[in-house]
């Protein structure tokens, strides 16, 4: 069966815009990284239960393809996808670090929901596939839709494409294992600011090789203070022009 790439994302900016619960809104510029990704492939296998063949260090039903699987089911309530997943598994070549900021697990979600869409003909368009994503992860919906670079708001739900030449992205990761919620919480508790309405024309309408070079790494990322006040020696990793991604532990340059 044809394998399918699921890439990496580096953030060009990461701004909390407000609280909604337990979560922040955010404002983003995401950006795939075109020379990093994942390859996802069906293959037959006997009857049984879902299988994910790859390199990963949580349990399947923990695995976020897994999520991706129930909520597509829960959606469609698909007879033809019960039966499919009964004879065949998920192969994923993994390339995209763990625990790096870089949107791996949510693109292996995203590009799982596509393929079944794809493969099975379930006839969901890229919105309806998008609200489906949203249940699985906050930065699954933008992988759903392929775009190269967007504007990514709300708690990850709101994604609009940005039309700009793709960046000749270069990432490279600490071996930490950094915790997205315990970052958002150290924010929250020490370092909570919402980005200034005056800012948001300039974050929304800026080219990204423009803010690359107007930006510096704190001001590009709300999330890298907390990220180094948690992870005392991530800061020693940080390289000239390099910026962080999501919360972390990769840097990028371009």
């Amino acid at each position: 069966m044809r394998s399918y790439k699921a890439h990496a994302k580096v953030n060009i900016f990461l701004k909390i815009t407000a609280k909604r619960g337990n979560y922040h809104e955010i404002l983003s510029r995401f950006m795939i990284v075109d020379s990093l990704y994942d390859t996802l492939q069906f293959f037959p296998k006997s009857r049984g239960e879902f299988i994910i063949d790859g390199e990963f260090d949580c349990q399947t039903k923990s695995n976020s393809i897994y999520g991706a699987y129930q909520a597509l089911l829960h959606a469609t309530n698909s007879d033809e996808l019960r039966a499919f997943f009964l004879t065949h598994g998920v192969k994923v070549e993994k390339r995209i670090p763990a625990y790096a900021g870089l949107g791996g697990g949510s693109s292996n979600a995203a590009t799982f929901l596509n393929m079944c869409n794809d493969v099975l003909s379930l006839g969901l368009s890229i919105d309806q596939l998008a609200s489906i994503a949203v249940k699985v992860g906050a930065d699954v919906p933008f992988f759903v839709y392929g775009y190269k670079s967007a504007n990514v708001s709300g708690i990850g739900e709101v994604v609009e494409r940005v039309d700009e030449e793709l960046l000749n992205i270069k990432t490279y990761t600490p071996p930490i294992q950094i915790s997205t919620p315990k970052v958002y919480q150290e924010f929250r508790l020490n370092h909570y600011h919402e980005l200034p309405l005056k800012e948001y024309t300039y974050y929304l309408n800026t080219p990204s090789h423009t803010l690359l070079k107007e930006l510096d790494i704190e001001r590009a990322n709300d999330l890298y203070r907390p990220a180094c006040a948690l992870y005392k020696e991530l800061s020693s990793y940080q390289k000239k022009d390099h910026f962080f991604c999501g919360s972390g532990s990769s840097f990028f340059t371009s």
